[in-house]
């Protein structure tokens, strides 16, 4: 039996790792271990450890990396240190992490410096933050590779690693996207108390490179949200520095019926309030993958997800009050193909296959650069 260990640190991730946690343990020659950390552990960000643990998942470990007030740097250390104790316990053949947040670099980390395979999901990809500068570090720290597309698979062998130990599987929350298993926009409705007909999704995560920003540009995005008049669900920030800014906005909200507020919404409720919704509002990926895979317009707002994709149904705009009113009158009522950047739902079944391979299994942990033409 070979032990995978995932780790997840946010309510985003553990939605891209779901399917593949769940092809992991029904598996009669694998078994799959959670160590849940990060914004998991967050009352102010909905405790979503719960989302984890109703997920039915036989061993899940829980883990608080942060108080309040760290700075990235020392979620950094506090993770690699409590991990690095599990690691010792658990004993794990391969470390699974995901994106591009610090909790992936602490397991990558861990992973690597105690001679285990790490497997990065998502590699390869850009943005326009500190984001991608830790994305690209967690891939050299890993072993193998589960990308998206052949776009992050052409990045990586720029990056030096080995094509042979890249696999393209697809976003893994596609899997979850596809199923036909997904509530019913009534129940979800019911669940949260939403009694709009109508509504739009709004989502905004502080760009931890452009700190000094973030009071000015989420206070015009919410006068925005105000004046436009329409119905919005809001979903509160990660954690990442500057996320007190954005909560203190989203407060002003309170009282006004034409918006729900929720510090986190479970990922496959939330799947179904994007597929219905006009639009989505804000800076999170979710705009920039699974809202076009349903072919619904998003306003992308500022810089944090710059280059991440060329989707026709993706509009990019700045923070200003005025400009985002308009856009949302002009590009609510339009609709388009669904949008198949990110793969097509069968992600998890790729990923089993990879691991059940003994081909991965004699990847060789000692890494070398491969350089590109010889040079």
């Amino acid at each position: 039996m070979k032990k995978i260990l995932f780790l997840t640190g946010t309510r985003a991730d553990f939605g891209k790792l779901k399917s593949l946690i769940r092809k992991t343990e029904e598996s009669d020659s694998l078994e799959a271990h959670i160590f849940v950390t990060g914004m998991h552990l967050s009352r102010v960000h909905g405790m979503t450890a719960l989302e984890v643990e109703k997920a039915g998942f036989k061993s899940i470990y829980k883990y608080i990396n942060q108080s309040p007030n760290d700075t990235m740097d020392i979620v950094l250390a506090k993770t690699i240190s409590g991990l690095s104790d599990y690691v010792q316990e658990l004993q794990p053949d391969m470390v699974v992490v995901h994106g591009d947040r610090v909790e992936a670099l602490a397991g990558a980390t861990v992973g690597a410096l105690n001679n285990i395979l790490v497997s990065h999901v998502e590699g390869g990809e850009v943005s326009g933050t500190i984001d991608e500068l830790i994305r690209h570090s967690v891939s050299k720290m890993s072993h193998v590779h589960f990308v998206a597309n052949q776009f992050a698979k052409k990045r990586l062998i720029q990056l030096g690693e080995s094509e042979s130990s890249i696999h393209v599987i697809g976003s893994p929350d596609i899997d979850v996207m596809c199923s036909k298993d997904l509530p019913k926009l009534t129940d979800v409705k019911k669940h949260y108390n939403i009694d709009f007909e109508d509504y739009s999704v709004f989502m905004y995560h502080p760009v931890t490179t452009e700190v000094e920003k973030v009071k000015t540009n989420i206070k015009n995005s919410i006068d925005a949200l105000i004046d436009s008049d329409d119905n919005y669900v809001v979903i509160y920030p990660n954690n990442d520095h500057g996320s007190q800014y954005i909560i203190e906005e989203i407060k002003r909200l309170e009282g006004n019926e034409r918006f729900k507020v929720f510090p986190s919404i479970r990922f496959e409720y939330f799947l179904t309030l994007l597929k219905n919704c006009q639009l989505m509002i804000g800076n999170s990926s979710a705009g920039i993958r699974e809202v076009p895979f349903y072919g619904i317009p998003s306003i992308n707002l500022g810089s944090r997800q710059n280059n991440r994709s060329n989707a026709e149904s993706i509009l990019n705009v700045i923070e200003d009050r005025d400009e985002i009113i308009k856009q949302i009158k002009i590009h609510k009522a339009r609709k388009f193909e669904p949008h198949l950047e990110f793969g097509e739902g069968k992600s998890d079944m790729l990923f089993l296959d990879c691991l059940l391979s003994t081909k991965t299994w004699d990847t060789n942990k000692q890494k070398t650069f491969n350089d590109i033409d010889g040079a």
